[in-house]
């Protein structure tokens, strides 16, 4: 490890702290409760912005959706700002180890918060706004992954099915920018190729039994209003 690393190395570790606490804020859990319902006991258990909007309905869900996804980009986005200003430069492999653990932190913030039991949702939402945030290095990566995950639920109505797909398109658009680039090497993103390749394996490990239901025709599409009574 350089010594730059080393000298900066807390910096990393206190902004993964915080993205860790401000991914598990539970939105989905507060905004049901001020409508009165306990988001865990109704529709698939689940507290993310899917369950919220079959619930709640679809400007509950947007909502939600919106605020995982900025709990997940704001660590992210000011910790490489105030890195890059302390000459921290993420392109350097040490700094985009750190700013990656900064982005996985918040996802897992989300899955495990420790606020409700250290459950959460499947850190789709929070995913997608940690990743857009990593800019330029994973910004277009992340907006061809939502583009393919918008196509995929507009065709198929499934939103796990779409989160599936996104996920797996992420880490192959870093694999694609990066054999197009100049030298044509993964050598540099290869920290950024691990990890989104790890988040896509993640994502589709959270969503396994929604894919199972999906083969069986269980799995409840997009669109249809889930009873609040329970």
């Amino acid at each position: 490890m350089t010594e730059a690393a080393l000298q900066f190395g807390w910096y990393w570790w206190v902004w993964s702290g915080i993205a860790f606490l401000s991914g598990s804020v539970p939105f989905g859990v507060i905004i049901a409760r001020r409508q009165g319902v306990d988001i865990r006991q109704v529709g698939s258990g689940n507290p993310g912005s899917t369950n919220v909007g079959r619930v709640l309905g679809k400007r509950f869900g947007i909502c939600c959706f919106l605020l995982d996804a900025l709990k997940g980009a704001a660590p992210v986005l000011i910790s490489g700002w105030l890195g890059g200003l302390l000459g921290m430069a993420i392109p350097s492999t040490d700094a985009a180890w750190g700013w990656l653990l900064v982005a996985v932190c918040a996802i897992l913030g989300h899955c495990f918060s420790p606020w409700i039991g250290f459950r959460g949702g499947k850190g789709v939402a929070t995913g997608f706004g940690a990743v857009l945030a990593m800019w330029p290095v994973l910004t277009v990566p992340a907006l061809a992954a939502f583009l393919v995950w918008a196509i995929t639920l507009g065709l198929t109505r499934y939103m796990s099915l779409a989160s599936v797909v996104g996920g797996i398109v992420l880490p192959s658009t870093v694999v694609a920018m990066a054999l197009g680039g100049e030298d044509g090497s993964l050598r540099a993103s290869l920290p950024f190729l691990i990890v989104t390749g790890a988040i896509a394996t993640f994502v589709v490990f959270r969503h396994r039994k929604n894919l199972m239901r999906i083969r069986t025709g269980a799995e409840p599409r997009v669109g249809r209003k889930t009873s609040t009574e329970h």
